[in-house]
């Protein structure tokens, strides 16, 4: 076995693997950039080395340096965790050099479905379904738009070294193709150092359903159950679950063979997961395979009871699988929700900053945080701004669901921007609940954007008792303050009026020995509750339902966050809140002649100069934001008045690039 691990990756996934080498009695090494030399990864491990600057092409991507890295410190072993260097076959050749072995597979696997033109070729040769496309080389936009015709639109254009949505456009025209195109050489080249596209039918209404596989040096591979991924947005999972709502266990055979059947053809040793698309009839095709450890793995681990990292470690070290497929069952059901600093009602922009606040929910057997950030560190704009993933676990589908809304209710996170929001309205979504899922859920239940109004609360009262008991408990604590003029005493009414948007409610609240009695327009409550003004989540019964509601006091307002929903609540005595009717709603500024940027990023182009006139849905400027290109385009029939930001320039969020007459 290994006497030191060193983990090429930062984040989540390298502290993730350091629990396993932990565990299993194996030192490890961190490595880290600039803008990483406080982070979780870090303090984790018993050693780190500096690798560069913040820049990932600068530090993590850099093979030399990670070379030198084991070689500075004597690890004999190198998990690569995914994304950056995990699928790269020169740094699997460099590190087999040096005599440090690979937590992965070999170069062979690494290299063939490394690129899905070729993957695509050897899974027809292993008798493995896959969709009609052209798998060639695709010389120029020309040549794409023949070959999309001969396909038949819509078809998905894709980077044949891509990953993670970059350099993926879908188009359903001639023009859509030559625009998807540019845009998916351009993200491909600026991610993976390669243009090169290939293109292939879209199949509609499609879930996105993928195979986990695990293979040894001594001929035994086997497939580990499936993960349901279909909930994406820009073809970036979101939400993934295993099993899935959708396969029988018919399907679920055939396609884990296949997967086994494409694994043995490339001699694959280790984790490795392929992905299918599977049509509204069951019918599967593959899509590529991933010749990493996945991000969602943990849902595969808590459903097998498996350790997936420790398999990859074992197998790398030579050792058996100490399973046979007979062996492997799937118990239960686990969900996991990826955790963003992002702004999802302002069309998801990436958030950097500090963790002000950062209290994640409590682990236990149904809930697990993978993370690689705390309180007091920071979501830079160098790298992916994932924040954690959040996973939970029942006896049934059901049970997750309901793990899952009550662990993002607990999940406290303030200094960024979230989309803990969007993933809580997405769990009590009706469709989602009944498993009707596609790759277009979220473009089809939400095709506006997200925002406050999908979120319909079940019980409108329970911000409204929560707002009303703590602000009885900050009352009651003036009320007790000592030093108080003689006469002028201040006493805690009972009654008051709690305002929440257009909703002006009145309640009555009375303190008991374990919480309050209420009484909110004419309707009781009782509420059980230890909650204490320090705290930022209230817990509490509310008529003996428990409830979580994250809590911040905003000057006079109190700000309550449940279930995905945001309240402002201002709690006065009934002639304040007569008061109130007639004070001046302050109006926003109309920025409506301006573009502002959605997001802080980089102006790509400027495709506008002043005096322009421009149309209704034409191209006004690029901004790349996490090696996404974004385009940004007029909402209405114009004319620039002048440009206030010069291609190259970087862009902070809501900074203005054009004003219009």
């Amino acid at each position: 076995m290994f006497k030191k691990i060193l983990v090429a990756n930062r984040g989540e996934i390298a502290c993730r693997v350091f629990k396993t080498a932990k565990r299993m009695g194996i030192g490890t090494v961190a490595v880290y950039s600039d803008a990483d030399r406080d982070a979780l990864h870090v303090q984790m491990a018993d050693e780190a080395v500096h690798i560069g600057p913040s820049a990932s092409n600068q530090s993590y991507l850099v093979i030399d340096r990670i070379v030198a890295a084991c070689k500075q410190t004597g690890a004999d072993a190198v998990h690569p965790g995914y994304g950056f260097l995990s699928e790269n076959r020169k740094f699997a050749e460099a590190l087999a050099a040096e005599g440090i072995a690979f937590i992965g597979p070999g170069v062979k696997a690494i290299e063939a479905m490394g690129d899905k033109i070729t993957s695509k070729l050897i899974a027809e040769k292993a008798g493995v379904s896959t969709v009609p496309g052209y798998t060639g080389v695709v010389d120029g936009v020309e040549h794409a738009v023949k070959i999309s015709a001969d396909i038949g639109y819509p078809v998905m254009l894709k980077a044949s070294a891509g990953g993670g949505g970059k350099g993926m456009r879908v188009a359903w025209s001639e023009e859509e193709c030559r625009d998807g195109f540019e845009r998916a050489t351009n993200e491909a080249r600026s991610s993976f150092g390669d243009d090169r596209v290939f293109i292939e039918k879209f199949v509609e209404e499609p879930r996105h359903i993928e195979i986990q596989v695990i293979a040894d040096s001594h001929g035994n591979t086997l497939y580990l159950g499936e993960r349901e991924c279909s909930i994406q947005r820009r073809h970036q999972k979101v939400i993934e679950e295993a099993p899935s709502p959708f396969l029988d266990e018919a399907t679920r055979k055939a396609m884990g063979e296949q997967a086994v059947a494409l694994a043995k053809a490339v001699d694959y040793q280790s984790a490795g997961t392929v992905e299918f698309i599977v049509d509204s009839k069951r019918n599967f095709y593959f899509l590529e395979m991933n010749t990493r450890l996945q991000v969602e793995h943990p849902v595969t681990e808590l459903v097998t009871g498996l350790d997936l990292v420790e398999l990859m470690i074992r197998v790398a070290a030579g050792e058996k699988l100490p399973l046979a497929q007979s062996d492997v069952k799937l118990t239960g059901w686990a969900m996991e929700s990826r955790v963003y600093a992002e702004d999802p009602f302002r069309n998801f922009m990436p958030s950097i900053g500090r963790l002000t606040h950062y209290l994640p929910p409590k682990e236990s057997k149904n809930v697990r945080v993978d993370t690689g950030v705390f309180e007091g560190g920071e979501v830079s704009m160098f790298y992916d701004p994932m924040i954690a993933k959040l996973i939970t676990y029942g006896n049934t589908r059901n049970e997750s669901i309901e793990h899952m809304v009550e662990a993002l209710d607990a999940y406290y996170i303030r200094g960024v921007n979230h989309n803990i929001s969007f993933l809580n309205a997405l769990m009590v979504h009706p469709r989602f609940v009944e498993g009707r899922l596609t790759t277009n859920f979220i473009a089809d239940e939400f095709p506006d954007g997200f925002s406050a109004e999908n979120i319909v609360h079940r019980d409108p009262d329970v911000p409204v008792v929560v707002a009303a008991v703590i602000n009885q408990n900050f009352r009651n604590r003036s009320a007790a303050m000592s030093g108080q003029a003689r006469g002028l005493s201040y006493h805690a009414p009972a009654t008051w009026r709690v305002i929440i948007g257009d909703r002006e409610a009145e309640a009555s609240v009375v303190p008991q020995s374990k919480g309050y009695s209420l009484v909110v327009d004419g309707k009781p409550y009782e509420v059980v509750t230890n909650w204490k003004r320090t705290d930022a989540l209230f817990k509490a019964t509310i008529n003996q339902k428990p409830v979580c509601v994250q809590v911040d006091r905003e000057g006079i307002y109190y700000d309550l966050f449940h279930r995905g929903a945001y309240f402002r609540a201002l709690v006065v005595p009934p002639a304040t809140a007569e008061l109130n009717k007639y004070m001046i709603v302050k109006e926003p500024p109309d920025l409506s002649k301006f573009l502002l940027s959605p997001m802080p990023g980089l102006l790509v182009s400027l495709t506008v100069a002043a005096g322009d006139s421009v149309k209704a849905g034409e191209e006004l400027a690029v901004v790349e934001a996490m090696k996404m290109e974004n385009s940004l385009r007029a909402l209405q029939d114009g004319v620039v008045k002048v440009t206030l930001a010069e291609a190259g320039a970087s862009l902070t969020v809501d900074q203005p690039i054009i004003e219009f007459e």
